[in-house]
């Protein structure tokens, strides 16, 4: 990306009304106004070329940024450490087994004294429902508190890493992926979308990603298609948020029990394996209950379920029904790849090969997402500071 790109990105963001997201955090992408949601691409965007061009982007001159993972992880936990050292920020791991959450400590305390120099907080909490979300905002009522009493010099903002509802760092690193691959979000109108189950050998997979992608995706005058067998619903209120964007951004929103349906003339597929909404709520209702045998045996129930709809994978076969055979395939990763990672999975292994590339393109994406949520929420007047970066053409690599 050239210096005139870069300029004519930072004109754009300039045009926008995001000063809300000024001292604010990014929990669900339909919490952001559509502008708010272009500020982070555009700003994203930057970024990239910023760096493309070997330009530093250190917004701060030190701080922390704190992370949290309760599930596991790698393309969403080494992106928020690239994200933060990108700004100039160190990236500091709360291992909740190291520190005296073990002894009661509560969530208030634990947050204001991870936080005296902390300037974001990053969270992965997405195994329980009704939980991580809602965990996420106790953290930010508990450091608001802290910094209007004085506590906190700083009020440090938090960004969603997944939780139960939602996967917006995902899910806007994926639509970024879609906007640079069509060459501009005006050409998205139109496009149908198939997000789809598909079988995984393996149980409990978290919701918040297909929810993430019905959540944004119907905001862009998309056919977004939710494809799933029967019991594998996702939160109603989810659903109900996608046919509100649906309808103000356009678009279309469907369900359908047939893959083959939702595959049927698709310009992208997104085949991924999730837990039923109503297991998910069984699960947490049984760990809240400390029943480890009840958990045992749900999953040995559902591995059971599972097995029922092994012919939900993408295949080369099905792939050839989708518009001109040549559907963008999409996946979070990682796959459960047929005679790869499992004997039988989500995706033919001829599938995910052909679309290494473009999938390695779609993940990169992510650590300037969250660099943008950051800087969006941390730099008063963005639009400025990136111009003031761009014109002092500081060498990242001197």
């Amino acid at each position: 990306m050239d210096n005139a790109r870069i300029k004519s990105l930072i004109q754009q963001l300039a045009q926008l009304n995001y000063q809300d997201m000024y001292l604010n955090d990014f929990l669900l992408t339909w919490e952001k106004s559509d502008q708010e949601v272009q500020a982070t691409f555009l700003v994203a965007d930057i970024l990239r070329g910023l760096r493309q061009r070997n330009i530093s982007t250190r917004l701060f001159d030190s701080g922390l940024g704190i992370s949290l993972f309760r599930d596991q992880s790698t393309r969403t936990r080494f992106s928020y450490a690239s994200a933060c050292n990108q700004l100039g920020l160190t990236m500091q791991d709360l291992d909740e087994g190291k520190s005296q959450v073990a002894h009661g400590e509560t969530v208030r305390e634990t947050a204001n004294m991870v936080s005296f120099m902390a300037d974001v907080i990053g969270i992965r909490d997405d195994m329980y429902i009704g939980k991580g979300n809602a965990y996420m905002r106790e953290v930010s009522e508990a450091v608001q508190q802290g910094y209007l009493e004085g506590v906190l010099e700083q009020r440090p903002t938090l960004v969603n890493l997944q939780c139960d509802i939602d996967h917006p760092t995902q899910s806007m690193a994926d639509m970024l992926h879609l906007i640079n691959h069509f060459g501009g979000v005006e050409n998205l109108k139109g496009k149908k979308l198939a997000m789809t189950w598909a079988y995984s050998p393996s149980y409990g997979k978290p919701l918040s990603v297909p929810q993430g992608v019905i959540g944004l995706m119907t905001r862009f005058g998309m056919e977004v298609s939710l494809a799933h067998p029967e019991g594998y619903e996702v939160m109603p209120e989810v659903e109900a948020i996608a046919t509100k964007n649906a309808a103000a951004g356009g678009g279309k929103f469907s369900k359908t029990n047939s893959m083959e349906e939702a595959f049927a003339g698709a310009d992208i597929v997104y085949p991924k394996s999730w837990a039923p909404f109503s297991a998910m709520e069984s699960r947490t209702q049984l760990y809240g209950d400390g029943d480890f045998d009840g958990i045992d045996a749900l999953e040995k129930e559902l591995l059971g379920q599972n097995a029922q709809h092994k012919n939900w994978q993408c295949t080369e076969s099905l792939m050839s029904t989708t518009h001109e055979g040549e559907a963008l395939y999409m996946h979070c990763l990682p796959a459960d790849i047929t005679g790869v990672s499992c004997k039988e999975g989500e995706v033919e292994a001829s599938v995910f090969d052909r679309y290494r590339k473009p999938m390695y393109m779609e993940a990169s994406y992510k650590p300037y997402i969250i660099a943008a949520m950051i800087m969006l929420a941390k730099a008063k007047y963005p639009a400025d500071t990136l111009e003031s970066m761009l014109t002092a053409d500081i060498a990242r690599i001197r």
